[in-house]
């Protein structure tokens, strides 16, 4: 948890940050809500904030208003620090967006405590975010969210004019295992296929559980060429041990099929998906075990002849 501390009295910053760096919390300070609020908007911005009220700048009130009005899906817990007494100051504190409010002089052990529930607070919301946007059994993205990241991935892709690899991936005769070993097996198989999978891949990569034994890979820069190459690498880092689970030993082969976004195409997430899901299905067609890759061409081709 990352800590920020906003207050304007270096004496008082100096004998804050001392409780803080006793504590051992990783904290930043700032004299002013215009500094704050720059730290507050940046991608790696603090996850609580002690804030002073009155504040050169921008006063403490206006820096929680800034930040109740940022939607980044994380939440940021604040402490308001005043000298403030009266009732309705704390009701205004509160209806700004303050989580929480202490008087000055501020007694350590009182801040302490503030500080402990409010790191309390932001690890279960952090813990229910999770819940919300990943698979429960491989701790992947769940279906939902990896659709959205795609949906983002594509829109940034042509502002930015970027091409994007999607990878379809499907476990080979899944279905085997669960009626050889079980269904428990089969879940072990899933989990150590999802671990795997993440493998090779980057920090901005992303990938997520598309229903059953299949799985989506979003590979952000990488055209069709380069996006093939990678699921061959990411195929033989899964097929190249077999699964060992409590209940016996597994194979564990992929089948791919990949399409690539890019500024010049024009296509929805379902377009994408469609040719995706096309190119895995040649891929089980000619034995499994293996990468296709979409062709225009070659699809227009089977189609016209059917």
């Amino acid at each position: 948890m990352k800590i920020l501390l906003v207050e304007d009295s270096y004496i008082e910053r100096r004998k804050l940050g001392a409780f803080l760096d006793d504590w051992g919390f990783e904290y930043q300070s700032v004299g002013s809500g215009t500094e704050a609020v720059k730290l507050l908007e940046a991608p790696d911005h603090p996850d609580l904030v002690l804030l002073d009220w009155l504040l050169p700048g921008l006063d403490g009130i206006d820096v929680l208003r800034r930040i109740r009005k940022l939607s980044r899906g994380t939440y940021v817990y604040t402490v308001m620090l005043t000298a403030k007494t009266h009732k309705k100051d704390r009701v205004t504190a509160m209806g700004a967006g303050a989580d929480d409010y202490l008087s000055k002089p501020i007694d350590p052990t009182e801040l302490r405590s503030r500080i402990v529930v409010g790191k309390r607070i932001l690890e279960l919301q952090q813990s229910l975010r999770f819940a919300a946007t990943h698979d429960f059994l491989t701790n992947l993205l769940n279906r939902s969210e990896i659709l959205v990241a795609m949906q983002r991935e594509i829109v940034r892709g042509g502002r930015e004019h970027n091409c994007m690899a999607i990878i379809l991936a499907d476990i080979d005769h899944f279905k085997r295992v669960n009626d050889t070993l079980g269904h428990a097996a089969g879940d072990e198989v899933l989990k150590e296929v999802a671990r795997r999978l993440k493998v090779d891949l980057r920090p901005y990569d992303l990938v997520g559980r598309y229903g059953g034994e299949e799985f989506l890979i979003l590979l952000p820069g990488c055209n069709l060429e380069n996006g093939a190459r990678r699921a061959d690498t990411i195929r033989t880092l899964v097929c190249k041990d077999p699964v060992e689970t409590p209940f016996g030993t597994a194979s564990a082969t992929m089948s791919m099929g990949v399409t690539a976004a890019s500024a010049e195409r024009k296509c929805s997430v379902s377009d994408f998906l469609r040719e995706a899901d096309l190119s895995l299905y040649e891929a089980k067609k000619k034995g499994r075990n293996r990468v296709e890759v979409f062709s225009h061409a070659a699809h227009s081709s089977a189609a016209g002849k059917a």
